[in-house]
């Protein structure tokens, strides 16, 4: 009896202790396998909360602050009511546009450092021109303390079912780096067309990490679902 009783503590220790360590590893996996976002305390805005002296275009879409080594910084993307084209030959034909604003709170006062401006104009058609929530992230992958902000949005005047153009536009410390290309489009129960991109010069000279993160952020958007 008593080297039964032995052998079942034994076991339950080699358990326990088989149990404990998987866990760490899923664990550990987790952490490696997450890009690096706690190191900023994001703070969502809405247009009340956006420091006054800011001035942006368009209508509020997303807006957030936080702190890096580069000092306190606000992040604004905005988009503009369809309006009709002037000189249009009709109402059918619209104009639209996307702006993404950056800005350093120098000493409460804010200094623009870059900004996004892109746009649709004299469409008739369906326009595809708008951020993709998902496609939106501050990351630290490079552990260097600076964000990198990642925006990704469509921008076309479509007619068909072909695939719609989309961006993935990311800045650090106010270098541009963009990779450009067309969603993914089921043409029938077997065949898909579109869904490449390429990186511009910029992103091929960046480190590693900034393409393969891009490349995810690619694969999880490229899907078209036809929002407009």
């Amino acid at each position: 009896m008593p080297r039964l009783r032995k052998a079942s503590y034994v076991g339950s220790n080699a358990i326990r202790h088989f149990t404990i360590m998987k866990l760490i590893s899923l664990l550990l996996a987790c952490i490696l396998s997450r890009p690096c976002y706690a190191q900023f305390k994001l703070i969502t805005l809405d247009k009340n909360s956006i420091p006054k002296d800011i001035r942006y275009t368009g209508n509020v879409v997303q807006a957030v602050r936080w702190t890096d080594k580069t000092g306190d910084n606000v992040i604004i993307l905005t988009a503009t009511d369809r309006t009709i084209s002037k000189n249009a030959l009709d109402e059918d034909y619209k104009d639209g546009a996307l702006y993404a604003y950056h800005y350093l709170m120098i000493n409460n006062t804010p200094k623009q450092t870059w900004k996004i401006y892109d746009y649709v104009k004299e469409c008739p058609f369906d326009m595809f021109l708008h951020f993709i929530n998902k496609g939106f992230s501050i990351t630290d992958l490079n552990k260097d303390g600076n964000a990198e902000i990642w925006i990704t949005y469509k921008v076309s005047c479509h007619s068909d079912i072909t695939p719609v153009p989309m961006k993935i536009i990311m800045y650090q410390d106010n270098v541009k780096y963009a990779a450009r290309g067309n969603t993914r489009v089921q043409e029938s129960e077997k065949t898909f067309t579109g869904g490449d991109f390429s990186f511009d010069e910029a992103f091929k000279k960046a480190p590693v990490e900034f393409r393969r993160y891009a490349e995810k952020l690619w694969n999880k958007n490229k899907i078209e679902a036809w929002e407009q």
